[in-house]
């Protein structure tokens, strides 16, 4: 499999990508810069965590107009795989490749921590260790990690299957005293109706779980 990563101006989470992925797939992805216009031959693209453009405006809005998406929005309706973690995922649904908006966290804090998810749906993509109605552990490190949608696309998200992931604890409990952060129905990341884009808020590095630093699960499986 050939990946590769989007690096944008204030990005600081791109590396730990990098290393992420080499570390499960045995060879380095390609570092692709914002400005470029085509992308190499790949699989899987990763949006990185971090503060593209310092967050400036909107966070991930002038990512997602960076000249680089438009090719990621049209290799990914073409059925390539998209891992949009964290300010990745406020840039996914700027493009509109996803449903939805982020939000400032309802307590108005940045939130760093670990904390408890429920996997809930299945996808042989970016899932495939995992079954529904698992509890896996990641660390959270975002400022804007609230997650909204309108109800109409909230009955989308559950009824076909686009939730991925909801605050929950430990023994998978979902309720309003595990959702950190005030999103809608604890989602904490979700599909696209394909299935081949995950964009998740909760696994702010998933590189410092790959490599150990943090516990014992990680998206790369």
């Amino acid at each position: 499999m050939k990946a590769a990563v989007i690096v944008f101006p204030g990005s600081n989470c791109d590396r730990d990508m990098k290393v992420a992925i080499e570390q499960s797939l045995g060879h380095a992805p390609s570092m692709v810069w914002h400005a470029d216009t085509e992308l190499p031959p790949t699989d899987l693209i990763a949006i990185p965590g971090g503060f593209s453009y310092g967050d400036y405006l909107r966070c991930g809005a002038i990512a997602g107009n960076s000249p680089i998406m438009r090719e990621v929005v049209k290799k990914a309706s073409q059925g390539t795989l998209v891992l949009a973690v964290c300010n990745g995922f406020q840039v996914a649904t700027e493009t509109g490749m996803l449903p939805g908006a982020l939000l400032r966290n309802a307590n108005q804090k940045f939130i760093c921590k670990d904390v408890d998810l429920k996997v809930v749906s299945d996808n042989k993509y970016f899932a495939g260790s995992f079954t529904k109605g698992d509890t896996v552990r990641f660390p959270v490190a975002h400022h804007d990690g609230n997650y909204f949608a309108d109800e109409e696309t909230r009955k989308r998200l559950h009824g076909e299957g686009m939730i991925a992931f909801q605050y929950a604890d430990a023994d998978g409990n979902v309720n309003a005293e595990t959702n950190i952060n005030g999103s809608v129905d604890n989602i904490a990341g979700i599909y696209n109706e394909k299935g081949n884009i995950l964009a998740d808020a909760a696994s702010g590095t998933p590189d410092k779980r790959r490599a150990g630093w943090h516990g014992r699960q990680s998206v790369f499986r």
